[in-house]
């Protein structure tokens, strides 16, 4: 049996342009420069306090836990007015349906959103069902941490050896090999391709249809 482990966003949806629009908002409402999308994208994967800090270049602090409180705010408030809803990278939603239905691989979930969010994701695209296991940035530290990686494994019953982690971004990467599982980059996400295989990939897939034959 394998563990396959999927990142969300920049991998199973394309959620930058939501993520950067909550954190301009967010930004400005703290008197801080609007950031740029590249900047915004960079950061994808984290927590949000570690993210956010990142991007101050600065340590967690009051000020920085209050950001992260009005980003939330933000993002519930672009889903609670109807805001579009992430879409799902091409390709996607038929490999994880292939996926589920097979015998030899348990799919999860391992994301620096809030369980809230990845939960809202998940039922948008009708994906819920497909995923065994899921840890969000509510259970787990921050991304490259390993324990969203082994506790899954736990979970599922599967050693890391046998647990890959499908992903775009280089935090993606470093925790597959923190933990002593596999990477598997994606290039339609938001981290350069050289960097995935900088940061530990041991395959970089340019289209979704390439993963299945590589878990």
């Amino acid at each position: 049996m394998k563990l396959a482990l999927f990142d969300c966003d920049g991998t199973l949806v394309d959620s930058a342009a939501v993520i950067h629009a909550c954190m301009e908002r967010t930004f400005v409402d703290f008197g801080a420069a609007r950031p740029t999308l590249d900047l915004t994208k960079s950061i994808i994967g984290l927590t949000l306090d570690l993210a956010i800090a990142q991007m101050l270049a600065r340590p967690v602090d009051e000020e920085i836990t209050a950001m992260t409180a009005r980003y939330k705010e933000h993002f519930t408030l672009h889903r609670e007015s109807g805001g579009a809803p992430e879409p799902a990278y091409d390709g996607i939603l038929p490999l994880i349906d292939a996926l589920a239905g097979r015998d030899d691989v348990i799919l999860g979930v391992v994301t620096g959103k809030s369980r809230r969010g990845l939960d809202a994701i998940l039922a948008n695209h009708d994906m819920t069902k497909s995923f065994f296991v899921t840890r969000t940035a509510d259970d787990c530290p921050s991304k490259p941490h390993p324990a969203m990686v082994l506790e899954c494994c736990a979970h599922a019953g599967i050693t890391p050896e046998n647990t890959v982690v499908i992903g775009d971004a280089i935090y993606d990467m470093q925790m597959a090999v923190n933990a002593g599982a596999r990477g598997i980059g994606v290039a339609w996400g938001y981290a350069p391709v050289d960097a995935l295989h900088a940061a530990g990939a041991r395959h970089v897939a340019n289209r979704a249809d390439e993963i299945a034959a590589l878990i």
